[in-house]
């Protein structure tokens, strides 16, 4: 099982900025309690994302990675060509919306052009793990077309590009039930196949939480996502009770399921109160 600790998510909307230093002090704690897949930054215009500014001196801190996965989210070209000038940096993600509407308001283009600038930052992504995250996967609140079928549609066209190496669908909109979730990987995997390189990235209130990641498990995915304390998420679910899936709750479930990813679970209570104090002073 594969879990990818989300700090970035859980940071990226707080009003005031996070010195370095108290970004990378919180990585290393995640990575001396044995996380080894972290989202950590994003290079996109500062203009848009502030407390992201500091891509490149947050890496730099960072200790080699060393097997470990470092990620950092990407919006376009500009954005690609910095992450590939950084030390560590092992991988990249692109956030592509099956939600017109959204790609728009997120990365101000619409899809047709998403799609050109998908297949050309693959080519340029010389040797970096190469992610995407589909967007609004399981529904999306503008009225765009949507059906667990259009999902299974977006995944099998990502699959037919070279060079992608990993594929999560997100529940951007926050809404997703553990049926949905349940119809929705079915559609995929009966028109592709399998569910073979394939995430989640989903948000819950936290009494959903473990029936959406049962719904994940019963279907044989295997890499889910998170963040301690279950900060972050969703903007657009009109719901501050939905959040990241809190890493503190759904990794002790998965280790009873047989699924251990090799964290310190009893490390995990001071990590999250470590991450609502962050919250406390910077959102």
């Amino acid at each position: 099982m594969k879990w990818v600790e989300c700090p970035r998510d859980s940071w990226q909307g707080y009003s005031r900025f996070i010195p370095t230093e108290e970004k990378v002090a919180y990585l290393r704690g995640l990575l001396e309690a044995g996380f080894r897949n972290l989202d950590l930054t994003s290079f996109v215009s500062p203009k848009w994302v502030p407390q992201h500014a500091d891509a490149e001196a947050v890496l730099a801190a960072l200790p080699p990675p060393e097997g470990r996965e470092y990620l950092a989210v990407v919006g376009n070209l500009r954005g690609l060509e910095r992450a590939l000038q950084v030390p560590h940096l092992t991988s990249v993600g692109y956030p592509f919306s099956i939600s017109e509407t959204f790609q728009r308001r997120n990365l101000n283009m619409g899809l047709e052009d998403s799609w050109r600038t998908l297949r050309e930052m693959v080519r340029e992504a010389r040797g970096k793990r190469f992610v995407v995250y589909l967007s609004m996967a399981f529904g999306n609140p503008y009225g765009d077309p949507w059906t667990p079928g259009l999902t299974a549609q977006f995944v099998g066209r990502m699959r037919e590009l070279e060079g992608i190496a990993g594929l999560a669908l997100a529940d951007t909109y926050g809404v997703a039930s553990a049926q949905i979730i349940s119809e929705t990987l079915e559609a995929v995997a009966g028109l592709n196949g399998n569910l073979q390189g394939l995430g989640l990235h989903l948000h819950s209130r936290p009494e959903d939480t473990l029936e959406k990641v049962r719904a994940a498990l019963q279907a044989g995915v295997q890499w889910l996502e998170g963040a301690l304390g279950g900060i972050g998420g969703c903007p657009f679910a009109g719901d501050e009770r939905v959040g990241n899936l809190a890493t503190e709750r759904v990794l002790p479930y998965l280790e009873q399921q047989g699924h251990g990813v090799g964290v310190a679970l009893e490390g995990l209570a001071e990590l999250a109160g470590r991450a609502h104090l962050l919250r406390t002073k910077y959102a």
